[in-house]
Protein backbone atom coordinates (compact mmCIF):
# COMPACT_ATOMS: atom_id res chain seq x y z
CA UNK A 1 0.00 0.00 0.00
CA UNK A 2 1.54 3.19 -0.81
CA UNK A 3 0.74 6.47 0.44
CA UNK A 4 -0.84 7.84 -2.47
CA UNK A 5 -2.85 4.98 -3.89
CA UNK A 6 -6.00 6.56 -2.81
CA UNK A 7 -5.55 8.67 -5.93
CA UNK A 8 -4.78 6.13 -8.46
CA UNK A 9 -6.89 4.14 -10.80
CA UNK A 10 -5.75 1.02 -11.81
CA UNK A 11 -4.53 2.12 -15.29
CA UNK A 12 -3.90 5.67 -17.01
CA UNK A 13 -4.77 6.22 -20.58
CA UNK A 14 -2.36 8.49 -22.54
CA UNK A 15 -2.98 9.82 -25.84
CA UNK A 16 0.02 9.96 -28.53
CA UNK A 17 1.98 13.27 -28.33
CA UNK A 18 2.78 15.68 -31.10
CA UNK A 19 4.86 17.89 -29.96
CA UNK A 20 7.13 17.85 -26.14
CA UNK A 21 8.15 20.96 -25.07
CA UNK A 22 8.44 22.63 -21.34
CA UNK A 23 9.86 23.40 -18.45
CA UNK A 24 9.85 20.69 -15.10
CA UNK A 25 10.91 21.05 -11.92
CA UNK A 26 12.32 17.73 -10.73
CA UNK A 27 11.34 15.77 -7.27
CA UNK A 28 14.26 15.35 -4.67
CA UNK A 29 17.14 12.26 -5.95
CA UNK A 30 15.80 9.20 -3.96
CA UNK A 31 19.11 8.02 -3.44
CA UNK A 32 20.76 11.54 -1.91
CA UNK A 33 17.81 11.57 0.25
CA UNK A 34 17.90 8.47 2.06
CA UNK A 35 21.32 9.19 2.39
CA UNK A 36 21.04 12.20 3.87
CA UNK A 37 18.26 11.17 6.38
CA UNK A 38 20.59 8.65 7.50
CA UNK A 39 23.21 10.31 8.09
CA UNK A 40 21.25 13.47 9.94
CA UNK A 41 19.54 10.88 12.25
CA UNK A 42 23.72 10.11 13.10
CA UNK A 43 25.04 12.92 13.63
CA UNK A 44 25.29 15.07 16.94
CA UNK A 45 23.68 18.03 16.12
CA UNK A 46 20.38 19.27 14.13
CA UNK A 47 20.27 19.04 10.24
CA UNK A 48 17.33 20.85 8.20
CA UNK A 49 17.45 18.74 5.09
CA UNK A 50 15.61 21.45 2.12
CA UNK A 51 13.92 19.87 -1.02
CA UNK A 52 13.94 16.36 0.20
CA UNK A 53 12.00 13.55 -1.93
CA UNK A 54 8.38 13.16 -1.09
CA UNK A 55 8.42 9.41 -2.09
CA UNK A 56 7.02 5.86 -0.60
CA UNK A 57 11.10 5.13 -0.21
CA UNK A 58 11.62 8.46 1.56
CA UNK A 59 8.58 8.08 3.67
CA UNK A 60 9.96 4.17 4.45
CA UNK A 61 13.67 5.80 5.39
CA UNK A 62 11.65 8.32 7.64
CA UNK A 63 9.04 5.70 9.31
CA UNK A 64 12.37 3.53 10.07
CA UNK A 65 13.76 6.32 11.53
CA UNK A 66 10.95 7.32 13.67
CA UNK A 67 10.77 3.21 15.01
CA UNK A 68 14.42 3.96 15.80
CA UNK A 69 14.04 7.02 18.27
CA UNK A 70 14.87 9.82 16.12
CA UNK A 71 12.67 12.95 15.69
CA UNK A 72 12.40 14.73 12.95
CA UNK A 73 9.86 17.12 11.69
CA UNK A 74 8.63 18.28 8.61
CA UNK A 75 8.06 22.05 8.02
CA UNK A 76 4.02 22.65 7.31
CA UNK A 77 3.83 20.94 4.09
CA UNK A 78 6.86 21.42 2.12
CA UNK A 79 9.64 19.54 1.52
CA UNK A 80 12.35 21.06 4.24
CA UNK A 81 12.57 18.47 7.48
CA UNK A 82 14.52 18.75 10.49
CA UNK A 83 16.03 16.41 12.00
CA UNK A 84 17.61 15.83 15.62
CA UNK A 85 20.61 13.35 15.38
CA UNK A 86 21.40 10.52 17.59
CA UNK A 87 24.95 10.66 18.15
CA UNK A 88 25.51 7.52 16.56
CA UNK A 89 23.49 5.73 19.46
CA UNK A 90 19.89 4.64 18.33
CA UNK A 91 17.22 5.56 20.95
CA UNK A 92 15.04 2.67 20.30
CA UNK A 93 17.09 -0.80 21.20
CA UNK A 94 14.63 -3.02 19.70
CA UNK A 95 12.32 -2.48 16.41
CA UNK A 96 10.91 -4.29 13.76
CA UNK A 97 11.04 -2.18 10.76
CA UNK A 98 8.88 -2.30 7.50
CA UNK A 99 11.03 -1.45 4.38
CA UNK A 100 8.92 -1.87 1.31
CA UNK A 101 11.04 -2.30 -1.31
CA UNK A 102 13.42 0.73 -0.86
CA UNK A 103 17.24 -1.08 -1.51
CA UNK A 104 18.59 2.58 -0.70
CA UNK A 105 16.74 2.11 2.74
CA UNK A 106 17.27 -1.40 3.84
CA UNK A 107 21.42 -1.42 2.60
CA UNK A 108 22.40 1.29 4.07
CA UNK A 109 20.37 1.06 7.72
CA UNK A 110 21.58 -2.62 7.69
CA UNK A 111 24.95 -1.36 8.27
CA UNK A 112 24.54 1.21 10.41
CA UNK A 113 22.35 -1.02 12.85
CA UNK A 114 24.81 -4.20 12.95
CA UNK A 115 27.85 -1.83 13.89
CA UNK A 116 25.54 0.15 16.23
CA UNK A 117 23.99 -2.76 17.92
CA UNK A 118 20.77 -3.72 19.26
CA UNK A 119 17.82 -6.15 18.31
CA UNK A 120 15.98 -4.93 15.34
CA UNK A 121 13.96 -6.94 12.25
CA UNK A 122 13.65 -5.48 8.76
CA UNK A 123 11.52 -7.00 6.32
CA UNK A 124 9.78 -5.54 3.73
CA UNK A 125 7.06 -6.11 0.43
CA UNK A 126 7.95 -9.76 -1.42
CA UNK A 127 9.55 -8.25 -3.86
CA UNK A 128 12.52 -7.02 -1.07
CA UNK A 129 12.29 -10.45 -0.21
CA UNK A 130 14.09 -11.85 -3.67
CA UNK A 131 16.37 -9.00 -3.01
CA UNK A 132 19.77 -9.60 -2.36
CA UNK A 133 21.75 -8.60 0.49
CA UNK A 134 24.15 -11.96 1.38
CA UNK A 135 27.20 -9.92 0.06
CA UNK A 136 26.58 -6.88 2.83
CA UNK A 137 25.51 -9.42 5.56
CA UNK A 138 28.96 -11.91 4.68
CA UNK A 139 31.24 -8.35 4.48
CA UNK A 140 29.92 -7.35 8.09
CA UNK A 141 29.22 -10.60 9.89
CA UNK A 142 32.91 -11.31 8.58
CA UNK A 143 33.95 -8.85 11.04
CA UNK A 144 31.67 -9.48 14.00
CA UNK A 145 28.09 -8.33 13.65
CA UNK A 146 25.64 -10.43 14.42
CA UNK A 147 22.77 -10.64 11.22
CA UNK A 148 20.67 -13.21 10.67
CA UNK A 149 18.14 -14.37 7.62
CA UNK A 150 14.62 -15.57 9.03
CA UNK A 151 13.58 -16.41 5.25
CA UNK A 152 15.90 -17.63 2.55
CA UNK A 153 19.52 -16.95 2.94
CA UNK A 154 20.88 -14.49 0.97
CA UNK A 155 17.54 -12.27 1.62
CA UNK A 156 15.52 -10.18 3.66
CA UNK A 157 13.95 -10.49 6.05
CA UNK A 158 17.05 -9.86 8.62
CA UNK A 159 17.83 -10.15 12.72
CA UNK A 160 20.13 -8.12 13.73
CA UNK A 161 21.75 -8.57 17.52
CA UNK A 162 24.12 -6.75 18.85
CA UNK A 163 27.72 -8.01 17.64
CA UNK A 164 31.18 -7.15 18.49
CA UNK A 165 32.60 -5.33 15.57
CA UNK A 166 36.65 -5.72 15.56
CA UNK A 167 37.38 -4.56 11.77
CA UNK A 168 40.22 -3.03 10.28
CA UNK A 169 39.77 -4.50 7.12
CA UNK A 170 36.65 -5.87 5.25
CA UNK A 171 35.96 -7.07 2.01
CA UNK A 172 33.00 -7.24 -0.17
CA UNK A 173 31.71 -8.02 -3.11
CA UNK A 174 30.93 -5.09 -5.94
CA UNK A 175 29.56 -6.76 -8.95
CA UNK A 176 25.75 -7.46 -7.43
CA UNK A 177 25.13 -3.67 -6.37
CA UNK A 178 27.04 -0.38 -5.28
CA UNK A 179 24.38 -0.61 -2.39
CA UNK A 180 26.54 -2.85 -0.63
CA UNK A 181 29.94 -0.72 -0.84
CA UNK A 182 27.42 2.64 -0.20
CA UNK A 183 25.87 0.82 3.37
CA UNK A 184 29.45 0.00 4.65
CA UNK A 185 31.17 3.19 4.03
CA UNK A 186 28.36 5.03 5.70
CA UNK A 187 28.47 3.01 8.89
CA UNK A 188 32.72 2.72 8.45
CA UNK A 189 33.47 5.92 10.63
CA UNK A 190 31.65 3.71 13.89
CA UNK A 191 33.77 0.93 13.32
CA UNK A 192 36.71 3.87 12.89
CA UNK A 193 36.33 4.83 16.39
CA UNK A 194 39.94 3.28 17.93
CA UNK A 195 41.46 2.47 14.33
CA UNK A 196 41.08 3.22 10.97
CA UNK A 197 39.19 0.97 8.61
CA UNK A 198 39.52 0.13 4.91
CA UNK A 199 37.53 -1.52 2.98
CA UNK A 200 38.53 -3.71 0.10
CA UNK A 201 36.24 -4.19 -3.17
CA UNK A 202 36.80 -8.06 -4.37
CA UNK A 203 35.79 -7.73 -7.94
CA UNK A 204 34.27 -5.51 -10.43
CA UNK A 205 32.53 -2.08 -8.70
CA UNK A 206 29.20 -1.76 -10.85
CA UNK A 207 27.18 1.24 -10.36
CA UNK A 208 30.43 3.53 -9.64
CA UNK A 209 28.40 6.88 -9.89
CA UNK A 210 26.47 5.83 -7.08
CA UNK A 211 29.51 5.57 -4.64
CA UNK A 212 30.42 9.21 -5.68
CA UNK A 213 27.02 10.20 -4.07
CA UNK A 214 28.08 8.54 -0.95
CA UNK A 215 31.17 9.41 -0.69
CA UNK A 216 30.26 13.29 -1.61
CA UNK A 217 27.72 13.52 1.48
CA UNK A 218 30.18 11.55 4.07
CA UNK A 219 32.14 14.47 3.13
CA UNK A 220 29.19 16.90 3.61
CA UNK A 221 28.62 15.29 6.83
CA UNK A 222 32.26 15.64 8.06
CA UNK A 223 33.94 12.20 7.03
CA UNK A 224 36.86 11.80 4.97
CA UNK A 225 37.91 9.01 2.73
CA UNK A 226 40.91 7.65 1.08
CA UNK A 227 40.47 5.86 -2.20
CA UNK A 228 42.83 3.75 -3.93
CA UNK A 229 40.67 4.08 -7.18
CA UNK A 230 37.86 1.93 -7.18
CA UNK A 231 39.49 -1.22 -5.06
CA UNK A 232 40.07 0.22 -1.37
CA UNK A 233 38.80 2.48 0.99
CA UNK A 234 40.05 4.01 4.05
CA UNK A 235 38.18 5.94 7.08
CA UNK A 236 40.93 7.28 9.31
CA UNK A 237 40.44 6.62 13.20
CA UNK A 238 38.17 9.06 15.00
CA UNK A 239 35.84 10.92 12.56
CA UNK A 240 32.57 11.81 13.28
CA UNK A 241 29.44 12.73 11.37
CA UNK A 242 28.60 16.35 12.20
CA UNK A 243 25.75 18.36 10.79
CA UNK A 244 26.27 20.32 8.20
CA UNK A 245 23.49 22.66 9.38
CA UNK A 246 21.41 23.55 6.20
CA UNK A 247 21.39 20.54 3.12
CA UNK A 248 20.01 20.81 -0.27
CA UNK A 249 18.81 17.59 -2.09
CA UNK A 250 19.48 17.65 -6.00
CA UNK A 251 16.64 17.20 -7.84
CA UNK A 252 16.55 13.58 -9.06
CA UNK A 253 18.63 12.57 -12.23
CA UNK A 254 17.18 9.53 -13.23
CA UNK A 255 13.68 10.83 -12.43
CA UNK A 256 15.12 14.00 -14.92
CA UNK A 257 15.77 10.88 -17.66
CA UNK A 258 12.07 10.19 -18.89
CA UNK A 259 11.78 14.61 -19.23
CA UNK A 260 15.33 14.85 -21.53
CA UNK A 261 14.58 12.18 -23.34
CA UNK A 262 11.05 13.53 -24.42
CA UNK A 263 12.57 16.42 -25.64
CA UNK A 264 14.96 14.32 -27.74
CA UNK A 265 12.06 12.25 -29.25
CA UNK A 266 9.69 15.19 -30.05
CA UNK A 267 11.01 18.08 -30.45
CA UNK A 268 11.68 19.98 -27.20
CA UNK A 269 13.24 22.02 -25.76
CA UNK A 270 12.34 20.36 -22.72
CA UNK A 271 14.67 21.75 -19.32
CA UNK A 272 14.46 20.05 -16.10
CA UNK A 273 15.58 22.30 -13.02
CA UNK A 274 16.66 20.91 -10.20
CA UNK A 275 20.15 19.31 -11.68
CA UNK A 276 22.76 20.98 -13.68
CA UNK A 277 26.41 20.44 -14.80
CA UNK A 278 27.98 20.32 -11.43
CA UNK A 279 25.29 17.48 -10.35
CA UNK A 280 26.83 14.90 -7.71
CA UNK A 281 24.47 12.53 -9.78
CA UNK A 282 25.98 10.22 -11.91
CA UNK A 283 22.67 9.91 -14.28
CA UNK A 284 23.42 13.44 -15.25
CA UNK A 285 25.62 11.34 -17.55
CA UNK A 286 22.20 10.01 -19.06
CA UNK A 287 22.41 13.52 -21.24
CA UNK A 288 25.48 12.42 -22.43
CA UNK A 289 23.86 9.17 -23.94
CA UNK A 290 20.85 11.04 -25.61
CA UNK A 291 23.85 13.15 -27.21
CA UNK A 292 25.27 10.29 -28.86
CA UNK A 293 21.79 9.74 -30.15
CA UNK A 294 21.66 12.98 -32.44
CA UNK A 295 19.97 15.27 -29.16
CA UNK A 296 20.96 18.70 -28.74
CA UNK A 297 21.65 19.45 -24.71
CA UNK A 298 22.36 22.30 -23.17
CA UNK A 299 23.06 22.76 -19.52
CA UNK A 300 23.40 25.63 -16.66
CA UNK A 301 23.76 25.53 -12.98
CA UNK A 302 20.63 24.30 -11.88
CA UNK A 303 19.06 23.16 -15.68
CA UNK A 304 19.60 20.82 -18.13
CA UNK A 305 17.49 21.09 -21.66
CA UNK A 306 17.63 18.54 -23.79
CA UNK A 307 16.22 19.09 -27.72
CA UNK A 308 15.68 17.16 -31.15
CA UNK A 309 17.52 17.41 -34.13
CA UNK A 310 15.05 15.28 -36.37
CA UNK A 311 15.64 11.56 -36.14
CA UNK A 312 17.43 9.46 -33.34
CA UNK A 313 20.44 7.50 -33.99
CA UNK A 314 21.07 3.77 -32.87
CA UNK A 315 23.13 3.29 -30.15
CA UNK A 316 25.37 0.69 -29.09
CA UNK A 317 27.09 1.55 -25.43
CA UNK A 318 27.42 0.29 -21.86
CA UNK A 319 25.20 1.48 -19.38
CA UNK A 320 26.85 -0.40 -16.37
CA UNK A 321 27.31 3.19 -14.72
CA UNK A 322 24.20 4.47 -15.20
CA UNK A 323 21.85 1.24 -15.11
CA UNK A 324 18.20 3.20 -14.11
CA UNK A 325 18.28 5.98 -16.47
CA UNK A 326 19.57 2.94 -19.17
CA UNK A 327 16.18 2.11 -19.30
CA UNK A 328 14.92 5.70 -20.53
CA UNK A 329 17.02 4.23 -23.68
CA UNK A 330 15.53 1.56 -24.32
CA UNK A 331 12.26 3.16 -25.02
CA UNK A 332 13.92 6.66 -27.16
CA UNK A 333 15.52 3.60 -28.98
CA UNK A 334 12.49 2.62 -30.44
CA UNK A 335 12.75 6.00 -32.45
CA UNK A 336 16.12 5.63 -33.52
CA UNK A 337 17.46 4.84 -37.00
CA UNK A 338 18.39 1.25 -36.48
CA UNK A 339 19.31 -1.55 -34.00
CA UNK A 340 20.31 -0.53 -30.30
CA UNK A 341 22.16 -2.58 -27.85
CA UNK A 342 21.85 -1.37 -24.31
CA UNK A 343 25.21 -3.40 -22.62
CA UNK A 344 26.67 -4.31 -19.24
CA UNK A 345 22.99 -3.97 -17.53
CA UNK A 346 22.86 -7.46 -15.75
CA UNK A 347 22.15 -5.20 -12.30
CA UNK A 348 18.56 -4.36 -13.90
CA UNK A 349 17.50 -8.65 -13.08
CA UNK A 350 18.04 -7.43 -8.81
CA UNK A 351 16.13 -3.97 -8.88
CA UNK A 352 12.83 -3.77 -8.64
CA UNK A 353 11.95 -6.11 -10.97
CA UNK A 354 13.85 -8.53 -13.88
CA UNK A 355 14.05 -5.25 -15.80
CA UNK A 356 15.93 -6.86 -18.85
CA UNK A 357 12.93 -9.90 -18.88
CA UNK A 358 9.95 -7.33 -18.19
CA UNK A 359 11.49 -4.45 -20.63
CA UNK A 360 11.96 -7.38 -23.32
CA UNK A 361 8.27 -8.39 -22.65
CA UNK A 362 6.69 -4.92 -23.16
CA UNK A 363 8.62 -3.58 -25.95
CA UNK A 364 7.41 -6.71 -27.71
CA UNK A 365 4.11 -5.63 -27.45
CA UNK A 366 5.03 -2.15 -29.10
CA UNK A 367 6.18 -4.10 -32.13
CA UNK A 368 9.66 -4.06 -31.68
CA UNK A 369 12.38 -6.84 -32.07
CA UNK A 370 14.09 -7.82 -28.93
CA UNK A 371 16.74 -9.78 -28.08
CA UNK A 372 17.39 -10.55 -24.30
CA UNK A 373 20.83 -11.13 -23.16
CA UNK A 374 21.98 -12.10 -19.64
CA UNK A 375 23.35 -8.32 -19.31
CA UNK A 376 22.24 -6.91 -22.54
CA UNK A 377 19.60 -6.05 -24.16
CA UNK A 378 19.11 -5.59 -28.18
CA UNK A 379 15.84 -2.96 -28.86
CA UNK A 380 14.85 -3.27 -33.12
CA UNK A 381 12.18 -0.55 -33.34
CA UNK A 382 9.34 -1.40 -35.54
CA UNK A 383 7.96 1.09 -38.73
CA UNK A 384 5.33 2.14 -36.32
CA UNK A 385 4.52 1.62 -32.89
CA UNK A 386 1.40 0.00 -31.61
CA UNK A 387 -0.96 0.72 -29.42
CA UNK A 388 -0.35 -1.39 -26.38
CA UNK A 389 -0.96 -1.80 -22.39
CA UNK A 390 1.78 -2.05 -20.33
CA UNK A 391 1.98 -4.05 -17.51
CA UNK A 392 4.30 -2.46 -14.84
CA UNK A 393 5.60 -4.78 -12.25
CA UNK A 394 5.06 -2.98 -9.08
CA UNK A 395 8.27 -1.05 -11.11
CA UNK A 396 8.19 2.74 -10.86
CA UNK A 397 10.50 3.09 -13.43
CA UNK A 398 8.73 0.85 -15.89
CA UNK A 399 5.62 3.11 -15.61
CA UNK A 400 7.67 6.40 -16.38
CA UNK A 401 9.58 4.68 -19.13
CA UNK A 402 6.29 3.21 -21.38
CA UNK A 403 4.91 7.02 -21.39
CA UNK A 404 7.53 7.85 -23.76
CA UNK A 405 5.89 5.10 -26.19
CA UNK A 406 3.08 7.90 -27.09
CA UNK A 407 5.20 10.66 -28.27
CA UNK A 408 5.12 10.73 -32.11
CA UNK A 409 8.67 12.98 -32.62
CA UNK A 410 9.94 13.50 -35.91
CA UNK A 411 9.41 10.03 -36.80
CA UNK A 412 5.91 9.69 -36.01
CA UNK A 413 5.69 6.44 -34.58
CA UNK A 414 4.05 7.12 -31.32
CA UNK A 415 0.91 5.46 -29.97
CA UNK A 416 -1.88 5.82 -27.39
CA UNK A 417 -0.64 3.77 -24.16
CA UNK A 418 -3.01 2.31 -21.68
CA UNK A 419 -0.41 2.07 -18.34
CA UNK A 420 -1.91 -0.74 -15.61
CA UNK A 421 -1.24 0.15 -11.61
CA UNK A 422 0.24 3.80 -12.59
CA UNK A 423 0.51 4.52 -8.64
CA UNK A 424 3.65 2.40 -8.75
CA UNK A 425 5.57 5.64 -9.87
CA UNK A 426 5.06 6.82 -6.22
CA UNK A 427 7.71 5.11 -5.18
CA UNK A 428 10.22 7.88 -6.86
CA UNK A 429 7.59 10.52 -8.70
CA UNK A 430 4.37 10.63 -7.39
CA UNK A 431 3.38 13.33 -9.70
CA UNK A 432 5.35 12.30 -12.52
CA UNK A 433 1.96 11.68 -14.45
CA UNK A 434 0.92 15.35 -14.19
CA UNK A 435 4.52 16.55 -14.96
CA UNK A 436 4.49 14.42 -18.22
CA UNK A 437 1.01 15.94 -19.33
CA UNK A 438 2.30 19.18 -18.63
CA UNK A 439 5.06 19.09 -21.55
CA UNK A 440 2.90 16.65 -23.75
CA UNK A 441 1.42 18.76 -26.39
CA UNK A 442 -1.15 16.56 -28.27
CA UNK A 443 -0.90 19.80 -31.29
CA UNK A 444 1.94 21.36 -32.97
CA UNK A 445 0.60 25.10 -32.23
Amino acid sequence: MTHHQKHFPHYIDLKPVIHAQGVVHLPGSKSISNRTLLLAALVNGTTQIMDLLASDDTFVMLGALRALGVKWEQINDTSQYIVHGVNGIFPAHHADLFMGNAGTAIRPLTAALAVIGGDYTLHGVSRMHERPIGDLVDALNAVGTQIEYTGQPGYPPLRIRRGHVHAQRLSVRGNVSSQFLTAILMAAPMMARDHSVTIEVVGDLISKPYIDITLNLMQRFGVSVERDGWQSFTISAGQHYTSPGTIHVEGDASSASYFLAAGAIAGGPVRVEGIGKNSIQGDVRFADALQKMGATITMGENWIEAKSNGVLKAIDADFNHIPDAAMTIAVAALYADGSSILRNIGSWRVKETDRISAMATELRKLGATIEEGADYLRVTPPEQIQAATIDTYDDHRMAMCFSLATLDGVARRGNQMRINDPQCVAKTFPEYFDAFSKIAHNNLF
